[in-house]
């Protein structure tokens, strides 16, 4: 593979291109599903393939193939250097690229089990014993539960000399207990909703989630939810938990980050962004103890990896700094325009794509409080847990989201219980709301492996780190 891989660079130097990497990559996945005590689905997927990017007079250019044989690299590079040329035709000015360090290496996942060894029989079994525990109540209508596990090795080289291989390993797993009864449907997720909690690792991040023992307090959850009230609206302070506060930033700060999204070159699905070239250095964004940095380096995290798909090494970026926006995602095309090197976002969901700016592991740093301190601190406020639906305006600014629980904090505990809670917000005037972050020992790095972005629509991994925060004087409400 090396060796086709250089073949092919040398071959369009020799064919004028001024700058062009591919990157070969394997993708093996397996997904587990089981429904009301029943296993639902196992998918297994193998593919691979590569894809070659060139810049030729002055212009970007690519294109792809699942064919390993020798000829069709010749064949696709010909193609991606045709599509260059072609679209230099329309090019508004020649792209330029930041300079960036020139790498031979190889990263490897650290890792304990591999789940591919894992029995499929003990993951089952694991699912169904769950299930089983949901499925105890008949007011409980449907118990979901789910594992997936992702393999990817990549080779990335380029003209400029670096050559970099990685094998990286991800693995996550979660359930749901929905209940229902007269005409009232509520559920509870468990660690979290939309398929669980994902990190980079192997089947030990499963078993160190505790998935059985929260089984029954789930359910017991999802069905005390159908007779609850909703919740009053109203404003109110509030402490949001650490899972629905990994979407609080992931929405309001790592996609209005995103440079590309920022200079309208990228504007699909969410949008484009309130956070523009004017503000860096300017915009109050939060309060001051509000830190987000993108870190791409953060131990068994989705977002961590060695290099992202241009060959630029993982790094640590300040995007918040004491309540003040810093910071942006860059690339090595993006990055020059705010007198920056790419601080390395730039990936692709698979061989057939062209790599984009994307989240890497956002995170909210911790701060000093204790969460039984904070909720002592809080009383007559609300916790909100777990996400069920969220909406947000095309800049990013006005957003809305529904939460899957809500607990009155009486005498510093958790009392009442509401269904369908919500909270409304402008993102710098809530943030700036922010007045107490918990630390580190509350502090978990959330895995999301849906982030959608760009047209053709690519599926990233994506993650945040978050504790339970509070916020004072939020909109609130029910139903």
């Amino acid at each position: 593979m090396k060796d086709k891989l250089l073949e092919t660079l040398e071959f369009l130097k020799s064919k004028g291109a001024d700058y062009a990497d591919i990157r070969f990559t394997r993708n093996e996945s397996e997904n587990i599903q089981v429904k009301n005590e029943m296993v639902d689905s196992i998918a297994r997927d193998i593919n691979q393939g590569f894809g070659i990017r060139v810049i030729a007079d002055g212009a970007w250019g690519f294109a792809a193939s699942s064919s390993l044989k020798a000829s069709s690299f010749r064949k696709t590079a010909n193609r991606a250097l045709q599509v260059a040329k072609a679209s230099a035709i329309t090019k508004k000015q020649d792209v330029r690229l930041a300079e960036t360090e020139i790498y031979e290496d190889h990263y490897v996942t650290p890792f304990e089990i591999d789940p591919f060894k894992v029995r499929l029989d003990k993951k089952i079994n694991l699912l169904l014993k769950i299930n089983k525990i949901l499925c105890k109540d008949k007011r409980i209508h449907m118990g979901e539960g789910s594992m997936a596990f992702f393999k990817i090795n990549k080779i990335f080289a380029s003209t400029e000399g670096s050559y970099i291989e990685q094998d990286l390993l991800e693995s996550g797993a979660g359930f749901v207990a929905t209940a229902l009864e007269g005409g009232e449907t509520q559920k509870r997720s468990y660690p979290t909703s939309f398929g669980g909690d994902f990190g980079s690792g192997g089947y030990e991040i499963v078993e160190s989630m505790n998935l059985l023992d929260n089984a029954e307090r789930i359910r017991e959850e999802s069905i005390a939810l159908l007779t609850a009230p909703a919740l009053p609206a109203g404003e109110a302070d509030v402490i949001i938990g650490s899972s629905q506060m990994a979407l609080q930033v992931h929405e309001s700060c790592g996609h209005p980050t995103e440079l590309d999204r920022v200079l309208g070159t990228e504007i699909s699905l969410a949008g484009g962004s309130f956070m523009t070239l004017d503000q860096v250095g300017k915009l109050k964004y939060g309060s001051d103890i509000v830190n987000i940095y993108a870190d791409a380096t953060v131990p068994g995290a989705l977002g961590t990896f060695g290099y992202d798909d241009e060959g630029t090494k993982a790094q640590r970026s300040a995007i918040i700094r004491d309540g003040l926006f810093v910071g942006y995602l860059t690339s090595r095309e993006t990055a020059p325009v705010v007198n920056e090197r790419s601080n390395g976002t730039m990936r692709a969901d698979g061989w057939h794509s062209i790599p984009l700016i994307r989240m890497t592991n956002h995170n909210l740093e911790p701060g000093d409080a204790e969460l039984d301190d904070l909720m002592a601190d809080t009383n007559g406020g609300y916790l909100f847990e777990t996400n069920k639906s969220w909406s947000i305006d095309d800049k990013r600014l006005n957003f809305q989201f529904g939460l899957e629980i809500a607990w009155k904090i009486e005498n510093g505990r958790k009392g009442q219980i509401y269904k369908n809670p919500r909270y409304t917000g402008m993102t710098p005037k809530f943030w700036n709301s922010c007045d107490a972050i918990c630390n580190k020992n509350h502090w978990h790095v959330w895995g999301i492996p849906n982030c959608g972005k760009g047209e053709p629509m690519q599926v990233a991994h994506v993650a945040h780190g978050a504790a339970p925060a509070r916020f004072r004087n939020i909109e609130v409400g029910g139903e």
